[in-house]
């Protein structure tokens, strides 16, 4: 049983009635406010709540948007110890009802923290809750992908070559005015990549604590969501970051730690973040964390570029925080350059 063709995720209501028995009677299918890339749906129905999260319409940048990706990576991850939610159902690009990709996965009910500064815990919490991503990160690049059939997810080798390309490449097809800053920082990379080490891991792409689902009454993740970057590269791109976290201003939107007082706040500072997370992988000092850093920041901007262009064209899933992008991308290629100038 098939129903018609809807439009928009709003109007699935019976194409999921019919089609998937455990979710039910749909009562509504409300777009959540927040998130930028991947348009995502909240579904309340007889059968309890679940997220819809769908590619955007409209002309995409190649390669972005792959929702079927996260659907397998967080498919292949339910076999681990690193937390994700179930994933129910995926339809491709082309295929009814959208005729664009998109998923349906269980909800998961526990707390999200939109301030890395987490005010509103206890100085004793807040520690608690960075010690929390910290161990999930190590245990998600100890996986082996090809222990959970991802042997094929991302071509192996050279991975901060391929996205320094890359994200130079999608920064310039996205920017209407380049920034001499970004144009620095791509000569800069290409020129300092450390060589090639061997490390292959699953990398998240997108590693932040909002990405990440809590448990109500513990310091502990129960899923870490939008994998959309996600793909098989270094780990020390994950950790570097979720470092800029450290740098980037607290004030003005960015939602960093600069300018906070982290040690009465009871929040890790980075070296201690860092120290952490190799000691849980087994690894020494990291060297060239200059070059790991600049490259975050370059990369994040490209990526918010993108979304930029997105809200030009009227394909941004909020376009008014779409806006206030704009504004911190000259801030991420200052700080970035600023560091190929100085070091970390």
């Amino acid at each position: 049983m098939t129903a018609s063709h809807p439009s928009t995720p709003e109007d699935l209501g019976d194409w999921i009635a019919a089609e998937m028995p455990q979710i039910g009677q749909v009562r509504r299918i409300v777009k959540f406010p927040d998130g930028q890339s991947n348009p995502t749906y909240r579904i309340e129905a007889e059968g309890g709540r679940f997220v819809l999260r769908a590619k955007p319409p409209g002309d995409l940048l190649k390669s972005a948007h792959m929702v079927d990706r996260e659907y397998r990576v967080m498919a292949a991850l339910a076999q681990t110890d690193v937390p994700v939610p179930p994933m129910l159902r995926l339809m491709p690009d082309g295929a009814p009802p959208l005729g664009r990709a998109f998923f349906i996965m269980g909800h998961l009910d526990g707390r999200i923290f939109w301030d890395p500064a987490l005010p509103d815990l206890k100085s004793e919490e807040r520690g608690a809750i960075f010690d929390a991503m910290n161990d999930v990160l190590a245990r998600l690049h100890s996986v082996d992908p090809v222990d959970i059939g991802l042997g094929d997810y991302g071509r192996p080798g050279n991975y901060f070559a391929r996205q320094t390309d890359l994200w130079a490449r999608q920064y310039a097809a996205s920017a209407i005015e380049p920034l001499p800053d970004m144009a620095h920082l791509a000569q800069w990379l290409q020129d300092e990549l450390p060589p090639d080490d061997g490390q292959v891991a699953l990398v998240h792409g997108d590693y932040r604590m909002d990405n990440m689902i809590f448990a109500p009454d513990a310091p502990r993740v129960i899923g870490l969501l939008d994998w959309e970057l996600s793909t098989l590269g270094h780990p020390l791109a994950d950790l570097a970051y979720q470092c800029m976290q450290w740098r980037l201003p607290h004030d003005g939107g960015m939602r960093g730690l600069g300018g906070l007082n982290r040690h009465d706040l009871g929040l890790p500072d980075e070296a201690d973040y860092v120290a952490a997370y190799c000691k849980r992988r087994g690894l020494g000092p990291i060297d060239n964390w200059t070059f790991y850093l600049a490259f975050s920041f370059f990369r994040l901007a490209a990526i918010l570029e993108g979304v930029v262009a997105r809200a030009r064209s009227g394909n941004a899933s909020n376009p008014a925080t779409a806006k206030l992008y704009a504004g911190s991308i000259p801030v991420l290629a200052q700080m970035a350059a600023r560091l190929t100038r100085e070091g970390a």
